[in-house]
């Protein structure tokens, strides 16, 4: 790790590990390694090592039959960014599990708060 700014020092095929995990949003350690076009015993290393950074979150699941691992990326929320959600101080009425209906008045008041918040 880095002394300067905690962050570990990833070699070439572990960014690209990192950014595998985040672009497919979870992935079968089996087609992890495949995926990196590295072998079995290094996609292993590469996935225990990311763990251990807290960069990925590593959970043993059956697929295809044989135990492997599942891999998912580990969200920092200090990284999230919900403000594409906001209009003024309403949070977007397509947030929550009703469906929403277009010509409703809360989505309404919705868009006129985007148009001025301009």
């Amino acid at each position: 790790m880095s002394a300067s700014d905690d962050q570990p020092e990833l070699s070439e095929v572990e960014r690209r590990a990192v950014e595998l995990v985040h672009e497919t949003g979870g992935i079968h350690q089996s087609d992890f390694w495949k995926e990196l076009d590295v072998s079995s015993r290094k996609g292993s290393r590469i996935a225990s090592k990311l763990e251990e950074y807290g960069l990925v979150d590593r959970e043993e699941t059956v697929y295809n039959g044989n135990t492997t691992y599942y891999l998912e990326p580990v969200i920092d929320e200090a990284d999230l960014d919900f403000s594409l959600l906001m209009a003024g101080d309403m949070l977007s009425p397509f947030v929550g599990e009703e469906e929403l209906d277009p010509q409703s008045d809360a989505f309404s008041q919705w868009i006129l708060n985007l148009v001025y918040e301009e």
